[in-house]
């Protein structure tokens, strides 16, 4: 590369949890700018969230994270050519791109779901990726097949 690699951003915490995983989220989540309406959206999702698993001892925060590490895939598959031929190498993914492609998943899921509102859809796919179900939890699941079905080229890694 002739230049140098741009600097990471710091990314602050959000202002109910303290926490900079939910600051994150909330910027995958937001159109346009529109970060309150994004906060908005995703704390009224985790009070959802509450209502529909009531008999939890985790609070609702925790839910989240727990339904994130559901999701969150750990190896994926990239196009590799070797000789005109060209092979899907499975690959481990770092941990900053885990977090990020399992918090994307679990927004476009939400997205494509049916239901009112966005907070609506959210908690819905929160509550399924907790479970081990749901769009998200199918899209990890079918990354990690792809990726066995493909181990015999995991030597053409790079």
């Amino acid at each position: 590369m002739r230049k140098a690699k741009p600097k990471k951003r710091q990314v602050l915490p959000d202002p109910v949890f303290g926490d900079v995983k939910v600051t994150k989220f909330v910027n995958h989540l937001m159109y346009d700018g529109k970060k309150n309406t994004a906060f908005e959206i995703f704390y009224s999702a985790l009070e959802a969230v509450k209502a529909k698993l009531p008999n939890e001892e985790k609070s609702a925060l925790e839910i989240w994270k727990a339904a994130l590490d559901n999701i969150t895939p750990q190896v994926e598959v990239k196009s590799r050519r070797v000789g005109g031929a060209t092979f899907q190498v499975p690959t481990e993914i770092r941990p900053d791109r885990k977090e990020s492609i399992s918090m994307k998943n679990l927004i476009i899921f939400a997205r494509k779901r049916g239901g009112k509102t966005m907070s609506d859809k959210l908690s819905a796919e929160i509550v399924d990726a907790f479970n081990n179900q749901g769009g998200a939890f199918k899209r990890k699941e079918d990354m990690h097949r792809m990726a066995e079905a493909n181990r015999a080229f995991a030597h053409f890694r790079f």
